[in-house]
This record gives C-alpha cells, structure tokens and sequence, in this order.
C-alpha cells in the first residue's frame, strides 16, 4: 500500500469495480453529493424502509388496527428480529431479544449480573470497566453500583488484567468491545476468559461491534451482552437496542424492569409478576412496532451479505478501507498535525480511524469536522480532555455495505484541502451545535 500507484484515485475506483460486495451498496439511499464516513453513529437509510414503514403505518396498524398485534406479528417482533441479529453475534435462536435502548438495556444486564455474583459471593462488590468507556455505560454502571452497595473502578484498558488478578472482589468486568473514541477492538474471547479467571462475569457492549467485525458470544462464553440498533445495523436514528444472556444466567433473576411483556402470561393481566421464560423475561414494555420494523430492514440489508461470505467477508473489506485511508493520511496530511490515533494493527482495530488533533490547540478539531461536513464528507467530532493521552477526535467509519474506496480517497483530499486552505478557521464553523 506504499506504491503511489495504488494509492491513487484511479487504482481505488478499479478495486471498487472489482469489489464482489458492491452490489450491497444498491440497498441503501444515499444522498447526492454527500460521502457518508459517519456510519459508526448513525447508520444510512436501507432502500427498504421507507416502504416496509408506510406499510407498517397505512396498512398494518391503519387497516389492521389492534388485529396486527396478531395478523401481522407485531407481537414476535423482540424475538423475530432478535434472532436475525443472532446471526451476526453468534447468539442462538431465542437467546437474544431486541427491545428499549442500550441503556436500558445495560441496566437490565448489568442488574442481573450484580445480583448473580452477589449471591455466588458477596465478597465481590466491584463492577470493573474502562476509563475511557462511553459515558453512558458508566453513568448506568454508578447507578447500579449504587442501588447494589457496589463499587465501580475505573481502569486504562492495559491495567485490567493487572487489577483482575489483584484479588477476589471483582463481580462484573463491563466493557465496550471496540471503543468509541480510539476504535481499538479488545479480543472477547481472550478478555471473558481473563475475567471468568478471575472468578467475575463478563459484560459487552457491541454498539460498535455488531454488522461492524465478526462476534460470536456464545464460542467466546460471555455472560451478557448488549447493542446498539442505528450505527452498523441500520435501523434509523433511536432504533431500539438489543440484549443478550448466556443460557446459563437467562433464568436466575428476574431483570429489575418487570414490566408485563416481561410476564410469562401477559394477556392473563394476573396481578403478580411471573418472569417469562429465557430471554423474553427481559423485555419490559410494549414493543416499538415502527422502530423495530424499521430495525428489521437494517438487519436484512446486512444478512444479504450471508450468500457473499457473510461478516468475513465484510470483515475483509473493512480493514482494507481503514489500511487505505490510513496510508493516505500519511501520504497526504503528514506535518498537518494530526495523529492516528487508532490501532495499526488491523486486528486491534474496529472500523473506524480516529484523527487526533494537537494537544496545543493549534487545530480546532470540531470546526474541522465542521468544514468537512460543509463540503459534502460526513464524519464526526468526539470531545477528549485536549491532552495527547486523550485527544480530541476527528472519527471517521467505514461500513463496507455501502463504503467504496474511492469515498476513503475523496475523504483524506477533502480532509486535506480544509487544512491546508484554512476553511476550518470560517466563523461559521466555529459555533457549536447542540449534537457534535
């Protein structure tokens, strides 16, 4: 990837002609004029759902009206879609639900496994995660630490199998597969079975795993797990999420948000709460009929991949977008001031590459992202502390459904262009939005 040659324009447009994934690209409806590298965050529009959506609201609830609950499945919907993700994240028929959000999600999960190592020993009171984790898996993690007389630590990644092996306190080890800032993937199977060394259980969030990088939860024996429903799987802006529990664990506990979807016999309307059995005890509420029927036509878009090599494949196409647009960087931004701040080694590396801006401020990484945006190239913005340890983040994700190599190209002479032109420095980007 060092020759000039195949990093041109020219050689990028001949892979993309040679690429057998590119049809997938058919599915989706992408706007003129944009190159879409945000897909990390919030997946595109599958060429599908608008249909399948008008079809869920003219005809299914407008013609149907509560008949649909039954005549058009509304009801199987947490399981029937549950089950097709299974088939991306290695989860087995009815083991895996979708419903609520990740995080509410995650405080199911995580409530159930507190309780777990609690009653297997009440010695283990620590709930251990990354220091670096999303916000939102720790301010859920305070809170259930709080409401179980736990502790939650926080840890450089490095220094977690240093801390497992500390001693016998640590009930859950909780942690996001690929982080959300520096992209950098952890091994799941390697890290569960440091954790279950440890005695404690092991919890995963794959907001940015799932249609992203092969998962197998099952081979890799985790406990629990949860996701995301928008970024790589498609499902439109606040899809609901989806959770999963080793069959070993689904039937211990009730999950604290015993709501009556969650009941065994619903429609019985007994006043006491019975849990469903397995995983259908961890739904709660009704279920979002239009947002998972929208979440459905993502996980089909992705699941057309299954003929052409399924996530492997994906997997393949993936690493080789992020190589590109990681030797381009060097070729066309080196003395600009950014840094990658992502893992070289592609097997440390979800999909995306994160850009750091300097640590002197000489750079203003959101109004950068900003002048991207204006010309048409969509990544995204992620606040650090400013340091070189944790720098402000220009993100940049490659789904390899929809991404082609020429978009990588475009993107880094874009990318290039703003820097060397100074367009960043237009009062017009500097104004923050309320979503960065």
């Amino acid at each position: 990837m060092t020759d000039p040659q195949a990093l041109s324009r020219a050689a990028c447009a001949a892979r993309d002609a040679a690429d057998p994934l590119a049809p997938l690209r058919e599915q989706f409806d992408l706007p003129a004029g944009v190159n879409y590298l945000d897909g990390n965050s919030l997946g595109v529009l599958p060429r599908a759902t608008a249909a399948r959506v008008q079809e869920v609201v003219t005809q299914e609830w407008g013609q149907g009206l509560i008949r649909s609950w039954n005549s058009a499945g509304w009801i199987d919907l947490p399981r029937r879609v549950g089950d097709k993700i299974g088939r991306l994240v290695g989860a087995a028929p009815g083991e895996l639900v979708v419903a609520d959000s990740t995080s509410v999600n995650l405080f199911k999960v995580l409530s159930a496994a507190a309780r777990i190592a609690q009653a297997d020993d009440p010695a283990r009171r620590v709930i251990v995660s990354e220091r670096s984790n999303f916000p939102t898996d720790l301010y859920i993690a305070e809170s259930v630490a709080a409401q179980h007389g736990m502790v939650l630590e926080l840890h450089e990644i490095d220094a977690i199998p240093a801390r497992l092996a500390q001693g016998a306190d640590v009930a859950v080890l909780m942690l996001t597969q690929v982080n959300y800032r520096s992209g950098r993937m952890a091994d799941m199977a390697a890290v569960t079975a440091q954790a279950h060394a440890a005695g404690a259980l092991m919890l995963w969030d794959l907001a940015h795993s799932a249609g992203a990088v092969p998962v197998d939860l099952n081979a890799a024996d985790a406990d629990f797990a949860v996701g995301c429903g928008y970024k790589y799987l498609n499902g439109g802006p606040g899809a609901p999420a989806f959770c999963w529990a080793h069959p070993r664990h689904a039937e211990r506990f009730w999950q604290p948000l015993s709501g009556w979807m969650g009941h065994a016999a619903p429609f019985v309307f007994e006043p006491g709460y019975r849990p469903a059995p397995g995983m259908q005890r961890y739904l709660c509420g009704t279920p979002p009929v239009i947002g998972a029927s929208a979440l459905e036509c993502g996980v089909d878009a992705m699941l057309a991949a299954e003929p052409l090599g399924g996530m492997a494949a994906l997997r393949t196409k993936s690493v080789a977008l992020s190589e590109l647009f990681i030797a381009l960087v060097r070729q066309h931004l080196a003395g600009s001031g950014l840094t990658i701040h992502t893992p070289l080694d592609a097997a440390q590396r979800g999909s995306q590459v994160s850009l750091g801006v300097p640590a002197d401020g000489s750079i203003d990484g959101y109004a950068v992202m900003q002048a991207l945006i204006a010309r048409g190239v969509i990544g995204d913005y992620r606040a650090g502390d400013g340091s070189a340890a944790e720098p402000h983040l220009l993100r940049f994700g490659f789904t390899p459904l929809y991404t082609r190599f020429v978009d990588v190209f475009d993107a880094v002479q874009a990318l290039a262009e703003v820097l060397a032109r100074g367009e960043w420095r237009e009062a017009r980007f500097m104004a923050k939005a309320a979503v960065t």
